[in-house]
């Protein structure tokens, strides 16, 4: 397996206007915050996409970016698998936010939690759920929250989310179908 080579915050900083940006996150993260000029292609459409994906990167580099770098990771790997060269963004938005560089962001009304907390937050709730349910109706509910201990410790040592990729499936997560089209339409464009 090929490691994507991996762009410094100073070097996309310098060459942010000739590189194609392509974020992979779900719609509700990319509306919360994305790199200026940002094309928003979740990691769940990116075999869809690939046909524009693969012309863009026969224009010019295409740097794939997402929260931390590990979705971005993956798709870097499915593009190269199908012959289309990327690289990402080293750390992600966090970084690029951290290092104090200008986010844009699309409509309140479709910003939701990063991926991340969502699954933070599901994880927490579920936990939680199986405990007071361990107590108060029936010990074995407690499997819920050692199933769901299990679940996070394998998605640190494999470095995939099934839970995120569940959640990523939730209506606020997922593109509208419209928003898709526009967005291949402007990368196709461009």
């Amino acid at each position: 397996m090929t490691t994507p080579t991996a762009l410094g915050i100073d070097e996309v900083r310098n060459r942010l206007h000739e590189l194609t940006v392509i974020d992979v996150r779900t719609a509700g993260e990319y509306a919360g915050g994305h790199l200026p000029g940002a094309f928003n292609i979740p990691l769940s459409q990116i075999q869809q996409a690939l046909p524009d994906i693969r012309h863009a990167a026969a224009r010019g580099d295409v740097l794939i970016v997402c929260a931390s770098g590990a979705r971005s990771e993956n798709a870097c790997r499915i593009l190269a698998d199908s012959h289309v060269t990327t690289a990402t963004l080293s750390g992600g938005t966090a970084a690029w936010a951290g290092g104090g560089n200008e986010l844009r962001r699309g409509s309140t009304s479709r910003a939701t939690w990063g991926m991340e907390r969502q699954v933070r937050f599901t994880a927490g709730i579920l936990v939680l759920l199986g405990l007071l349910l361990g107590l108060l109706v029936h010990p074995a509910f407690q499997l819920v929250s050692a199933g769901i201990a299990g679940g996070l410790v394998f998605s640190a040592l494999t470095n995939t989310c099934g839970m995120a990729a569940l959640l990523a499936k939730l209506p606020h997560n997922r593109p509208r179908a419209a928003d898709l089209t526009v967005t291949l339409a402007a990368l196709r464009s461009r």
